[in-house]
């Protein structure tokens, strides 16, 4: 049976819908407190004023003490750098300088340093131009004027040998003595170098010759040796420095390898000696000591090895000479080959093995060996000369010990 609704069933109501729910009323946002700042302190205007002279005369005083400025100054106001590096000044050229300066003026200004004590300048760099503009009768001077350099400062002595070091008027003893300053003003030996512009070794050679004896230095210093040999000579003993000095001014060394030759023979004759207990001095007359020819007849060292060893020098000797004397025979032909025709060369040895090439080989390989020969008997003449010519002197306290 199909149920069916009649009008008296009453209808389920439709189910309501929610009514939307209203949004909460935004509260009203608040503003962050403001900060409160700190007032400001009032200065009073007469402090900030002098806060600022102050602050003016320092700044002032700063600048004044370290600037440095371009001026003219008058010449009779400059005085010479009392450790200037060098000493002596060629005449002839401050002669031309001078009358360069008079022609066309000074063209390049000097350095000076302002002493505000004496109210005087001191020369940093620019004596030569200095001494010059004097001569050539010149009153005032442009200068570099560097205030606030104290006397001495090792900085500006640094840059004045710098400056100087190297110039062909420069002696080696002014280079020495101005290396020596630095030194003294506690620069290494490394820093002198890179300062200067020179090899660490440049610098150790020339302080090496202010161990030379008064005399040597000043024939140095006057061109009467070269510096060169200077060095080698500055190894030796103050005693042996005068007596070589003396010799060689006497034009007793043909050439100056021998005199080196003859120099490093002394020290190391030197060396020997002072390992024996004795002392090595230079006689100062060696030919008349020797005579004629002594020199060659004498063994040199004999006076101190036993008689087995005096025997085998002896024979030695004999062995090499007769082979040394050979050598004329060698003299003989290069002498052929040198008087030979060019021409005449080429058509005798061309078609034998090596042709000419292969002999002109074997003669500059005996060039090669001449050369070093000649070094080596040059080294042997000076160590003969020197045992020849030397008094042995006992060590006193040397003797004393040995007794």
């Amino acid at each position: 049976m199909t149920a069916t609704t009649t009008a008296d069933e009453p209808k389920k109501a439709a189910p309501k819908k929610a009514a939307p729910k209203k949004a909460a009323p935004k509260k009203p946002a608040t503003k962050a407190p403001a900060r409160k700042v700190p007032a400001k302190k009032v200065v009073e205007p007469a402090k900030v004023a002098k806060r600022r002279e102050v602050a003016a005369e320092k700044a002032e005083a700063t600048a004044a003490h370290f600037r440095t400025v371009l001026k003219t100054i008058p010449v009779d106001r400059i005085d010479a750098d009392p450790d200037q590096p060098r000493k002596s000044f060629d005449a002839a050229k401050l002669q031309e300088l001078a009358g360069s300066m008079k022609r066309i003026g000074q063209q390049q200004p000097v350095s000076v340093r302002y002493d505000a004590g004496t109210r005087r300048y001191t020369l940093i760099m620019g004596e030569r131009r200095w001494r010059a503009a004097k001569i050539a009768g010149l009153t005032e001077l442009d200068a570099v004027v560097q205030h606030g350099i104290k006397p001495g400062d090792r900085t500006i002595r640094m840059k004045a040998v710098a400056e100087n070091v190297g110039r062909a008027d420069m002696t080696a003893m002014e280079e020495a003595t101005a290396f020596q300053q630095l030194l003294d003003d506690e620069y290494s030996i490394d820093e002198v170098a890179e300062g200067t512009g020179r090899s660490a070794a440049y610098v150790g050679w020339r302080l090496d010759l202010l161990k030379l004896c008064p005399a040597a230095q000043e024939a140095m210093s006057k061109g009467h040796i070269p510096p060169a040999l200077a060095w080698y000579v500055s190894k030796l003993s103050t005693d042996n420095q005068s007596r070589f000095l003396a010799k060689y001014m006497r034009g007793a060394f043909a050439t100056t390898r021998d005199a080196e030759a003859f120099v490093n023979a002394c020290r190391a004759e030197e060396d020997r000696r002072a390992s024996q207990g004795s002392f090595f001095v230079l006689a100062d007359e060696t030919a008349a000591a020797a005579g004629p020819g002594g020199a060659q007849e004498l063994l040199p060292g004999a006076h101190d090895v036993t008689d087995e060893e005096r025997e085998r020098l002896v024979a030695d000797r004999t062995r090499l000479t007769k082979r040394v004397d050979k050598l004329s025979t060698a003299g003989e032909i290069l002498s052929e080959l040198v008087a030979a025709d060019p021409e005449e060369l080429a058509v005798l040895l061309a078609g034998v093995g090596g042709g000419v090439g292969g002999y002109r080989q074997r003669i500059e390989h005996l060039r090669d060996l001449t050369t070093k020969a000649i070094k080596n008997l040059r080294d042997a003449q000076a160590v003969a000369a020197v045992r020849a010519g030397a008094a042995i002197e006992i060590n006193p306290q040397a003797a004393a010990d040995a007794a």
